[in-house]
């Protein structure tokens, strides 16, 4: 049977049949907790589009991701597909290993947020990732996140002194932590949620619309 080679492909099969055992049980476990995301929140969360949506892509991002830059462009296009049966949420995920730049353009869009409204936090939000370096490179010297505050209306003594709340800092980190109970582990990650059913999937990476539509329609259809 071993020189037949008939032995090698019984182990081969075996691994196989494992390897796909294992991918669907983790496959499983992502949906499973996906369903941990927080719900939306209309007083606390940065939402894009129609808060009444039926369903939400909740993005955790880190705005020193390269992936995240890329996926940027992405979910608005879907808001127009689907009128206002659909919206678009940031949540902060800043990865350790891009700090301290990660973080601190996370806090500086809370503050954005808290001093000038949701509007301003967007504003914020496009024109980081439009000019950050990535990769925990920061932003240039004219385009810091106090540059871009003032561009879209925020004093910079006032974001100075928003950034120093500690209360700012535990805003990031219940988005990390709620992120975290979701099963995110690398950015971008969106769940895709059903705000009626609390029905939820991840959709992990900087993958093309075309990728998202399929898991939006089902949870438009989720019961």
């Amino acid at each position: 049977m071993e020189s037949s080679g008939a032995l090698d492909s019984a182990v081969d099969r075996a691994i196989n049949r494992y390897v796909q055992r294992k991918e669907r049980a983790r496959e499983t476990e992502e949906k499973d907790r996906a369903k941990n995301a927080r719900p939306i929140d209309m007083k606390q969360d940065h939402i894009r589009g129609n808060a009444a949506a039926e369903v939400s892509l909740i993005e955790y991002t880190d705005f020193e991701c390269p992936f995240c830059k890329r996926f940027h462009g992405t979910p608005k296009p879907l808001l127009d597909r689907y009128g206002g049966r659909v919206n678009w949420v940031v949540r902060n995920y800043p990865l350790p290993f891009h700090d301290p730049a990660a973080r601190k353009e996370a806090i500086a869009a809370e503050c954005v947020a808290r001093l000038g409204g949701n509007d301003a936090y967007w504003k914020y939000a496009d024109s980081v990732f439009a000019n950050t370096k990535s990769n925990g490179g920061g932003l240039p010297a004219d385009k810091s996140v106090e540059k871009l505050a003032e561009a879209v209306g925020i004093k910079t003594a006032a974001l100075t002194q928003c950034m120093k709340d500690d209360a700012t800092g535990k805003r990031v980190e219940q988005d990390i932590a709620d992120g975290a109970a979701a099963g995110v582990s690398g950015t971008p990650t969106t769940v895709v949620r059903n705000n009626r059913t609390g029905a939820s999937e991840a959709v992990v990476g900087a993958l093309p619309a075309t990728s998202l539509v399929p898991v939006i329609d089902r949870m438009l259809d989720a019961k």
